[in-house]
């Protein structure tokens, strides 16, 4: 007979060893090696989004724009054998990961594996992928390493496209980089691509020798064996870096496209190779895309497909008739643009046909409605931009997506265009909270009711926090990104508010782009009156120095809650907020020209720096305007703001924009509303004057 208490102490020994499978496996009477095959119930530290879901997998993003997620292996580890120093030991890590995009092409941003601190409090979403900062990167003081599985190209940190991996030492500037993909043994060591975002499991070693200090990097499909020839490789003497202890762990981010990054499995061991991690046992990633057909639908399908021919010719009329009702225009040139690039039966579908009930704004340059991707569900904004066939459409278009591909939390993500017919569509992100000068003047509305609501009063800290987003917006197009761009029409209509109140830089119709060291090309004269600076009208010449002119005019408003240009009851006379500003100053009454629907609460000395600065940016000689660097500088603190006094400003901007000739062409225009643009043509911006 079978000893039933046999049968219960192996019972419970199974059930035992069934739950402890995703816990970790420690090294004999240490902890430097550990092996995760799944995480439910791994005693991970986690921040920011990273969760383990109740399937047992690692989710660093949820799908949710402009977060960060971390996780990190509770217990630092000890790099080196001596408590005082020595070298750093050798060390590997293995670890499966995948990536669920937002749409097939398109994705947000990566994973790092990282060995360092583990304090990422201050550091960014988006391309710095929760791992640095604008102010760090690149600092000796980071004391960190990390593995890059990058799906977005930035260029200011020498990505080769959107699809890489690099060896990043205290930098996202990768010390070696490549894109991503393996050398095939069963090829003869050929190489083959991978897709980073292809929502399918991938894996990954990370092999550092002390002696040699080589680190590798393999990347292989799920349930490959090993390359024997890494990815990528670079000497670096970690020694130099790490402190000890030493944590290790994972850091992600998402941008303005959602995208989830998930972790399946993961093991590490000092002084040898990482421990096998069991495959076979790691949860399933969520299904991305359609179902795959079954054997018997690949039988079905021919006969049910030639059993509709005849119902298919019955209709070929009202096919027909509804391609040329979304009929667009599309050229060979036009291939290259081909990402950013959307169908326009997609925009009218999103935008229920371009609706009343959906149109947000009605601008200079058309009409913007807001709409939903039928597919992805993100919310975006439609531009409608009327426009005739001519031979600068190539350049024009060229531009836009050379724009498409600034990438800053401070500016409205352009997203793609569409061509059809006699008009331009420009898609970009929908900012829920819109524009800024509904803030500042009223006349907000609610589109979902179209019932009118009172506008909230922005507080202080909300104003501060615009001015400097929007300078720190500035200061990437003009200095900080791979070309020049002149905005020319920097104001407060044209700056948009997210979800969270922060500023978003927007409609880039007129930008001009040109390259770093070259002189900018006489063009015409466009932008809003009280912000066009006065060389423009005898040079002809945008600048960055005539953005800054237009941002100081925007402190302004920002800070007074007026108009830089505002029309009395009488003909032609008119009050330039600038000159107003000035005049409070000299009489020693600067605090009086504070928005009065603050109340008085707002901080005194940022107010004071707030109007000096606006004062000084817009000085009508451009050499003594700060540059937008400058600016940022005195916004942080960074930099003491220069001693001023009212005689170093003393101008009358009105009487000088007379002087100028601006009187006769630009201020017989309507000043009812700053959103006046005035330009030449819908198309004058992006390719006008190039």
């Amino acid at each position: 007979m079978v000893d039933l208490r046999h049968m219960r102490t192996l019972l419970a020994a199974g059930v035992l060893f069934a739950g402890l499978a995703a816990v970790p496996v420690l090294g004999a009477g240490d902890d430097e090696q550990f092996v995760y095959s799944g995480f439910a119930g791994a005693p991970l530290t986690l921040d920011g989004t990273a969760v383990i879901t109740p399937s047992g997998l690692l989710e660093l993003t949820n799908g949710t724009a402009q977060l960060k997620g971390h996780a990190v292996h509770p217990a630092p580890l000890r790099f080196r054998r001596s408590p005082g120093g020595g070298p750093v030991r050798s060390f590997s890590a293995s670890f499966v990961f995948g990536i669920i995009p937002a749409y097939a092409d398109l994705s947000g941003h990566g994973i790092v594996f990282f060995v360092g601190n583990n304090s990422f409090s201050a550091a960014l979403p988006s391309q710095y992928l929760g791992f640095l900062n604008d102010k760090n990167n690149g600092n000796a003081s980071n004391h960190i390493f990390g593995v890059e599985l990058d799906t977005i190209r930035s260029t200011e940190f020498n990505d080769p496209n959107d699809n890489h991996v690099g060896i990043d030492v205290n930098s996202l500037t990768s010390a070696a980089v490549t894109p991503a993909g393996y050398y095939d043994d069963g090829a003869g060591g050929a190489f083959r691509n991978l897709t980073l975002i292809s929502a399918k499991p991938m894996q990954v070693w990370v092999d550092y020798d002390g002696e040699s200090t080589q680190i590798n990097v393999f990347l292989a499909p799920f349930k490959m064996a090993k390359p024997s020839k890494p990815l990528v490789s670079a000497t670096q003497n970690l020694s130099d870096v790490l402190v000890d202890p030493a944590y290790v762990g994972f850091s992600s981010a998402t941008g303005t496209v959602k995208s989830v990054h998930y972790v399946l499995g993961w093991s590490f061991a000092m002084d040898g190779p990482a421990p096998a991690i069991n495959l076979a046992a790691l949860p399933k990633l969520p299904r991305f895309g359609p179902k795959p057909r079954s054997k018997v639908m690949e039988i079905v399908l021919p006969i049910a497909t030639a059993a509709t021919v005849l119902a298919v010719v019955a209709v070929a009329v009202v096919l027909v008739r509804r391609r040329l009702k979304y009929a667009e225009l599309r050229e060979d040139w036009e291939v290259e643009f081909g990402p950013h690039r959307f169908t326009y039966k997609d925009l009218f579908d999103a935008t229920e046909g371009f609706k009343t009930k959906r149109l947000l704004g009605i601008g200079g340059f058309g009409r913007v409605y807001k709409g939903v991707l039928p597919k992805s569900k993100l919310e975006i904004a439609v531009k409608r931009v009327s426009h005739e066939s001519r031979q600068g459409i190539k350049e024009f278009v060229a531009e836009v997506v050379s724009i498409g591909r600034l990438r800053h939390r401070n500016l409205v993500q352009l997203l793609g265009y569409c061509r059809r017919k006699g008009e331009l569509l420009l898609v970009y992100d929908y900012m829920p909270n819109g524009s800024l000068d509904k803030y500042l003047y009223g006349g907000g509305k609610d589109k979902e009711d179209d019932k009118a609501k009172p506008t909230p009063t922005l507080d202080w800290a909300q104003r501060f926090r615009i001015v400097k987003g929007v300078a720190s917006g500035l200061l990437y197009i003009h200095e900080d990104w791979e070309q020049v761009v002149i905005h020319r029409d920097v104001k407060a209509s044209n700056v948009l508010l997210d979800a969270d109140m922060n500023a978003r830089l927007g409609d880039f119709g007129l930008a001009r782009l040109y390259d770093h060291g070259a002189d900018p090309q006489t063009t015409h004269v466009v932008g809003t009156m009280g912000y066009l600076a006065p060389e423009l009208a005898r040079s002809g010449k945008a600048t960055p120095l005539t953005d800054v002119f237009a941002f100081g005019a925007f402190i302004l408003e920002v800070v007074c809650g007026r108009r830089p240009v505002e029309q009395a009851m009488a003909d032609d006379n008119r009050m330039m907020l600038v000159d107003w500003v000035l005049e409070h100053w000299q009489e020693g009454t600067l605090a009086e020209v504070v928005d009065g629907r603050l109340e008085g609460k707002y901080d005194a000395d940022e107010a004071v720096l707030a109007l000096k600065l606006g004062l000084l940016c817009s000085h009508p000689l451009p050499g003594a305007r700060p540059s937008m660097r400058q600016v940022m500088q005195y916004l942080d603190g960074d930099m003491p703001f220069p001693e001023l006094t009212p005689a170093h400003l003393s101008f009358s901007m009105l009487a000088l924009m007379r002087s100028e000739g601006f009187d006769s062409f630009v201020m017989s225009a309507s000043h009812a509303s700053t959103s006046t643009a005035l330009s030449v043509g819908t198309m004058t911006g992006l390719s006008g004057g190039r």
